[in-house]
């Protein structure tokens, strides 16, 4: 299976037809994944953790200001109790603690329910211990071996993600820059770069004011086998921010 970073969008992006359609048709063009490990822009807690692993477990409806009827939204995923003995295995000493009443968040769920709407293949997520860039970078590098058991590792977050930019949208050319800026590290491999987006990308400042949405990048591309192997599989700009999601190999 490929590493993937998804721009997972807020609830009401589940009524967008086109970004449904996006999203279902990439799913279709890979193998089924056997399971799935995602990580979230939504969730970090430290030491690492893991979502429930029982079938069914509720979904954790972390967000508020959107109609009432999100939250009842169901998506209730099958026993992942071997894929979390699994991911457990291969954090190997680094401590792991396993929510039993925690289910996926929004940054997990959203993307899934238009990937894999039959809500058919067991997924867990697990937790960014810190926003470090490197360290996720080397986390992916752990999780590089699930690829090739059939599982689909999957970082969720938003290529960028300013707020700033709904109220002023002439900030729009610093979200563009950098985009481009990334597409070009990608291109390139230079997952250093990636890393210290911070120093080296323009726009940075308004395009991640916080690193939590773009930092779930570097865990896919430390996942992946070619860190230059990056595909845009969506790549469009909405309000302002680049929804850009990306395949690696």
């Amino acid at each position: 299976m490929p590493s993937l970073f998804v721009s997972h969008g807020a609830p009401f992006t589940l009524d967008d037809p086109q970004w449904l359609t996006e999203l279902f048709d990439w799913a279709q063009s890979m193998p089924k994944p056997r399971a799935i490990v995602v990580i979230s822009a939504h969730w970090e807690h430290a030491p690492a953790a893991i979502s429930a692993a029982a079938a069914g477990t509720p979904l954790h409806y972390d967000f508020s200001g959107f109609h009432p009827r999100y939250k009842t939204l169901p998506y209730a995923t099958p026993d992942a109790t071997d894929l979390a003995r699994r991911l457990t295995g291969l954090l190997g000493r680094t401590p792991v603690h396993g929510f039993t009443d925690r289910g996926l968040d929004h940054g997990a769920f959203i993307p899934l329910m238009a990937m894999y709407p039959a809500a058919d293949v067991p997924v867990v997520q697990l937790s960014m211990p810190g926003l470090d860039p490197t360290a996720l970078l080397r986390l992916g590098t752990r999780l590089r071996p699930l690829r090739e058991e059939g599982v689909l590792v999957l970082g969720s977050g938003f290529m960028t993600h300013s707020f700033a930019v709904f109220r002023q949208p002439d900030l729009a050319a610093h979200t563009t820059a950098f985009d481009e800026w990334a597409v070009d590290a990608l291109g390139r491999g230079d997952a250093d770069a990636l890393a210290d987006y911070r120093d080296k990308a323009p726009g940075a400042a308004v395009a991640h004011p916080t690193a939590d949405h773009f930092v779930p990048l570097l865990l896919a591309v430390g996942a992946a086998t070619d860190p230059a192997s990056a595909v845009s599989a969506i790549d469009r700009m909405v309000m302002g921010n680049s929804i850009r999601s990306v395949q690696l190999t």
